[in-house]
């Protein structure tokens, strides 16, 4: 068997979704991956089955290191390999620091930041029968700059942009390339999470020098691009997608 496979997390919606559906035109075969929202999971099924593409569906929480084991099982028997990961499911808790209780903290942390070191494990242990393979994770700016309400999710994404060097030097002698892309604010379903909503975006729309906001499909292109052979010399790094609106202090 020797058609290529991709495993993106979350993506029943939003960036994963896009990436999804831009890798099964570009001629790869998908594992979508969702937690709750099975009923749009299985409509981008139906879009990638229609680009001509096989699709796997799996239901797990990323967040749960045996339901990671058996989603990569099911990869496994369904397909024998893997060559792409791409690291997209993510949630997190928004309070204000004094608000915040424990099972906010691993909750977030679990599916933000775990989820990688696991997921990348098993993911590793496909790819090196084929020679390699590629893993990219969304991050985001609350990694590196103070957005309200996103503590324990900025802190989740700092751990996943340093887990990602980790993984980017360990995983190198098995020829797989590990990096991430965080985005500025992008107008997905996620957004509708957040308490201070409308004013990420209007900040966003006004403040960017690039004169608009980042799309899904900016943060797609660049993550099509590092899991392209053009960026094999890039690694552990984290690309970020925000117009400018970062170098604004």
């Amino acid at each position: 068997m020797t058609q290529k496979v991709a495993l993106i997390t979350g993506s029943s919606r939003g960036i994963g979704k896009a990436t999804a559906l831009r890798l099964a035109q570009a001629g790869y075969d998908i594992v979508i991956n969702y937690a709750r929202s099975k009923t749009s999971a299985l409509k981008v099924a139906e879009e990638i089955e229609a680009i001509g593409r096989k699709v796997l569906v799996v239901k797990a929480n990323v967040g749960d290191v045996s339901k990671i084991k058996a989603m990569f099982q099911q990869i496994e028997e369904e397909f024998g390999r893997l060559d792409i990961f791409v690291n997209n499911a993510a949630s997190g808790v928004q309070r204000p620091i004094m608000e915040l209780e424990e099972n906010h903290w691993d909750w977030t942390l679990n599916i933000n930041s775990k989820a990688l070191l696991f997921c990348a494990q098993e993911a590793a242990k496909l790819m090196e029968k084929n020679g390699g393979g590629k893993i990219v994770s969304i991050s985001s700016l609350g990694s590196i700059r103070y957005l309200e309400n996103y503590t324990v999710v900025g802190v989740s994404k700092a751990a996943l942009e340093a887990l990602t060097r980790y993984l980017a030097v360990e995983l190198a002698p098995k020829n797989i390339v590990v990096n991430a892309v965080s985005g500025g604010a992008v107008d997905t379903e996620a957004l509708t999470h957040f308490p201070n909503r409308e004013e990420l975006l209007q900040e966003a729309r006004e403040k960017t020098p690039a004169g608009r906001m980042v799309e899904i499909d900016d943060m797609v292109n660049c993550v099509m691009f590092l899991l392209s052979e053009e960026s094999s010399m890039i690694r552990g790094q984290t690309l970020i997608v925000d117009g400018g609106i970062s170098l604004l202090v």
